[in-house]
């Protein structure tokens, strides 16, 4: 405001001493800076400043001894927000006086009747400020983009021209966040063939993503025509809106909290990047070159030599979903059979094509992956694996690799299996009559034996509530008498007490 007003002193005396030819060019300057309607300008600048009357001071309503009893209100209340507290007011009102700790007047009592929701908060933001000791944050430049973003869903792409392409940020921060010092990637995949690339990053900056956007642009066979991303505040921002204006490129967004907006590039983040890189920690500069590295060799592979599906209808009944799938194909093959690439571009990605080779690249990535696998913080080097350094060894691995169960170095390996117990057994001391019973009755379910247990020892079975547990005790007692069975292995558990009574 303070910025309009000196604009409007300097400007004024100019347009009020010029001619009307001049004061018409004036005043469409005015109202391209400041916005004003053309006739409001024209009012604004044709008066002096001086000659603006003073504003009125209003006429208080609300004074200190209601702002101080709405302070003790408050306080009473929890410090609940304004809206809340109005709704509040006369239960807290009556409680408080009916105890003998409010004692309020008429008049007071009809101001804190007729004050709104509004006027509470506003009453309350400097107790507010002191006692949080912060303002409420209000919106940055990210919410001003976001603005002039518009909103494209998953369905709104209608089978889009090659050139349009999701963007989205993974990062490889092993799990907890503990600070922000660790590498990004930026997966860009494009909607009609699948192309996908994907640029290091290492760290989460927005001219760093301009420059993975640059990169991406020179890597990809085709024309960059618009880019979708996420509310990521990596995106949403000056830099990264300025660059696609100015290199003509259509810039959307997805939905708040709707990954399904970006169905496309997600896939491919689990598909792509975490099946290649993992979910270790990378940081520094090592590791956002080992992934640059990585990146370099999985870029030819995988839109070379990796058929992918795509969607091509899905119908809804009630519940069930229908899923039809084009024949899969690699992105490449995709982009060679498009009628909008040009011909000179088909012969390019040929030339390209037959000079590489896919198991050089897969050795590269092994290479690479055993190199991230090294440098991840929580990776143990010990449990490496080596990968053959030529070519010919490692195609004769290949035929027995399989023995090794997983070969990526990046892979999270299971932990094993868990064979202690977690809970007290609650059939330890009965299981022996449970065998007994079932020796003598090979064909009684789990439920009559437990509705047995219910009756004989409602002390320590008062409900069904081990069902499941006994079902399973018992399905295992099965297998393991028909192994016996087969096999004429000795039993394993012999009896140790008198024989029940059979109940009916």
């Amino acid at each position: 405001m303070a910025t309009r007003k000196e604009l409007i002193v300097a400007v004024g005396s100019r347009y009020r001493s010029s001619t009307h030819v001049h004061r018409r060019k004036i005043l469409d300057e005015f109202v391209a800076l400041t916005g004003y309607h053309r006739k409001h300008a024209i009012r604004v600048l044709s008066q002096p400043c001086n000659d603006v009357r003073p504003r009125q001071p209003r006429d208080r309503l609300y004074d200190e001894a209601l702002r101080q009893v709405v302070l003790l209100l408050w306080e009473a209340a929890d410090r609940i927000c304004g809206k809340r507290l109005k709704a509040l007011m006369p239960t807290l009102i009556e409680s408080m006086e009916r105890h003998g700790h409010l004692v309020l007047d008429g008049a007071l009592k009809e101001k804190l009747a007729s004050v709104s929701a509004a006027t509470i908060d506003r009453l309350l933001a400097p107790a507010r400020q002191q006692a949080y000791g912060q303002r409420k944050r209000r919106p940055g430049m990210g919410s001003a983009v976001r603005r002039n973003v518009p909103i494209r869903t998953f369905n709104d792409w209608n089978d889009p021209v090659p050139g349009y392409l999701e963007v989205d940020m993974v990062e490889h921060c092993g799990g907890p966040k503990q600070d922000g010092n660790f590498v990004h990637s930026l997966v860009l995949t494009d909607i009609a063939s699948g192309w996908t690339e994907c640029v290091a990053l290492l760290v989460r900056e927005q001219t760093l993503v301009v420059e993975g956007f640059v990169q991406a642009r020179a890597q990809l066979p085709v024309a960059v025509r618009g880019l979708d991303t996420d509310n990521d505040s990596a995106f949403m921002n000056d830099t990264v809106f300025g660059y696609c204006q100015s290199n003509a490129i259509e810039f959307t967004r997805s939905r708040a909290y709707r990954k399904n907006d970006q169905a496309w590039v997600e896939q491919k983040n689990g598909a792509i990047v975490r099946r290649l890189v993992g979910y270790g920690r990378l940081s520094g500069g090592t590791g956002c070159a080992a992934l640059a590295k990585l990146y370099a060799s999985s870029r030819l592979y995988v839109n070379f030599f990796q058929p992918c599906f795509k969607l091509k209808s899905k119908e809804r009944i009630g519940a069930l979903v229908t899923k039809k799938y084009h024949p899969p194909r690699t992105p490449c093959e995709r982009l060679l059979a498009s009628k909008v690439i040009d011909e000179s571009t088909k012969d390019k990605l040929r030339d390209q094509l037959a000079r590489l080779d896919p198991v050089a690249l897969l050795q590269s990535i092994r290479s690479a992956q055993q190199e991230i696998r090294t440098l991840s913080v929580s990776a143990a080097a010990k449990d490496l694996t080596h990968v053959p350094a030529d070519v010919e060894t490692f195609v004769r691995s290949l035929a027995t690799a399989w023995r090794d169960g997983e070969v990526r170095p990046t892979h999270r390996k299971r932990s094993a299996a868990r064979w202690w117990r977690t809970r007290m057994d609650p059939f330890e001391e009965t299981w022996a009559k449970i065998a007994r019973w079932l020796e003598r009755e090979p064909s009684v379910t789990a439920k009559e034996l437990m509705h047995r247990l219910t009756i004989m020892m409602p002390d320590v079975y008062p409900t069904a509530r081990h069902l499941r547990t006994l079902q399973r005790r018992v399905s295992a007692w099965r297998r393991e008498n028909a192994k016996q069975l087969i096999f004429g292995h000795a039993t394993a558990e012999a009896p140790a007490q008198q024989d029940m009574p059979v109940m009916t």
